[in-house]
């Protein structure tokens, strides 16, 4: 049997995220204007990040028509303020579970993670804004953006398999919502479930150790 690969989401998974327009307003400093949260809206808001996290917009973009289907409340210099305060920090350990993995013998890691140019950039060093290096540390760091699809489309998923070259039970793979788990099944991935709520990085752990990847501690 060849390596096995030890597949990573980035949000709710190693980094912890906003999960509302209003969290991203607070932690960018900014207070929530006009009827930014209705149903109808925060519909029109997922469409367009949608887009974005598969490369059909550029991030100029994607602040323009944030802020115009918000009716112009927000700048689109603001939207990209949210945007950049949205990814909070690594979770706690996650850190420490992948270097127990690179370690190891016969395993391989990866990232497959529904992004965007813009927080893309964010596990690289930079000057300006915090950096999460995690993700950056892994063996095959894939990204929806640069890979033209999303979970939980089945296309991400095989592409990913021919980009590491490895498919089925071989990937080990780790999300925080429960489509992208039953995708990643349907292909017969060994696919865990992570509570973004609650501790991350003992949660992957337990999985490793029941997959026999790592020694119990």
């Amino acid at each position: 049997m060849g390596d096995r690969v030890v597949c990573f989401d980035w949000g709710g998974v190693l980094l912890r995220i906003c999960r509302s327009w209003a969290e991203g307003c607070k932690a960018a400093g900014l207070d929530v204007r006009g009827e930014v949260q209705t149903p109808d809206l925060v519909t029109r808001r997922r469409a367009i990040s949608e887009q974005y996290q598969i490369g059909r917009l550029s991030t100029e973009e994607y602040g323009v028509s944030m802020s115009h289907a918000m009716g112009g409340v927000y700048s689109p210099g603001e939207v990209l303020r949210v945007h950049d305060a949205w990814l909070i920090e690594e979770y706690p350990g996650v850190d420490r579970v992948v270097a127990d993995l690179h370690a190891a013998r016969g395993v391989r890691t990866a990232l497959l993670s529904n992004t965007n140019a813009l927080h893309w950039e964010r596990h690289r060093p930079s000057r300006e804004l915090r950096h999460f290096p995690t993700a950056g540390s892994l063996h095959h760091p894939h990204a929806s953006h640069l890979m033209g699809c999303a979970k939980p489309g089945v296309d991400i998923y095989t592409q990913f398999e021919s980009l590491v070259g490895a498919r089925g039970d071989a990937i080990i793979f780790f999300d925080d919502l429960s489509d992208n788990i039953a995708a990643a099944r349907s292909l017969g991935w060994r696919a865990v479930l992570i509570d973004h709520e609650g501790d991350t990085a003992a949660q992957i752990r337990r999985a490793l150790v029941a997959e026999r990847v790592l020694a119990a501690s």
